[in-house]
């Protein structure tokens, strides 16, 4: 037997995606909290216009932004420190 449809409303909607976007809740949890399905939310927060991405691209593309500048500071560190490194061995050789 199919399950029945309803409509959820616009508030409960805007503030379903409001709490994954902004708080950090998982559409797993929302969906849990909320009694619907994840697939619902994920439509939800997919996107049919052309020439925009979703949010849940945004959340991806965002993340290996930041985990990619994250390597590139430790990255840069560690040049600084070996070369501060070898600076120092010199000097001690001077010296």
């Amino acid at each position: 037997m199919a399950k029945k449809r309803f409509k959820v409303a616009a508030e409960i909607k805007a503030e379903i995606i409001n709490k994954i976007k902004h708080n950090g809740v998982s559409v797993a949890d929302a969906a849990k909290q909320y009694g619907i399905s994840d697939k619902c939310i994920y439509n939800w927060l997919g996107t049919k216009a052309s020439n925009t991405i979703s949010v849940l691209e945004y959340n991806r593309v965002k993340k290996k932004t930041n985990s990619s500048n994250i390597s590139s500071e430790i990255s840069l560190s560690s040049s600084v420190l070996s070369k501060k490194g070898a600076s120092d061995a010199k000097q001690n050789r001077i010296g």
